[in-house]
């Protein structure tokens, strides 16, 4: 057997994975917009509508993930929603992502857009769906 068929057999299991860990590290980035948490978020307090919002957002769609729960819609909504973040955000500081500190948003982005295409893999509440 040639290893790409070797691997070829984990790719739902290795599917899951990149969306649970997605879906996790997605949440972390809401909680610190929203409460701090973890330590080191640099958001004044009330936050303005636009975090506020990217915060729940950030924080129920990567719960979405995590679960599998409408993984390709909420895929859809996310991976849109870094689109705009990283032009609004992080492009008008400098043209490269490692010096306007878009790396991430670019990263999720193109994660996303790879669960609309891909599903959610195993282990999804997607996939009890009838």
């Amino acid at each position: 057997m040639a290893l790409s068929d070797r691997l070829n057999q984990y790719q739902p299991y290795a599917l899951t994975v990149l969306r649970v860990v997605t879906g996790a590290l997605f949440i972390e980035h809401g909680l610190q917009k929203l409460f701090g948490f973890p330590l080191g978020g640099q958001f004044p307090s009330p936050l303005p509508t636009l975090l506020l919002v990217q915060g729940i957002l950030e924080v129920v769609g990567g719960l979405a993930t995590i679960v599998g729960f409408f993984t390709r819609p909420v895929a859809f909504i996310l991976c849109g929603n870094m689109a705009v973040a990283y032009f609004m955000a992080h492009y008008p500081k400098n043209f490269f992502p490692a010096n306007n500190g878009g790396d991430a948003a670019i990263l999720y982005c193109f994660v996303f857009l790879f669960l609309i295409f891909a599903g959610p893999g195993l282990l999804a509440i997607d996939n009890n769906k009838k």
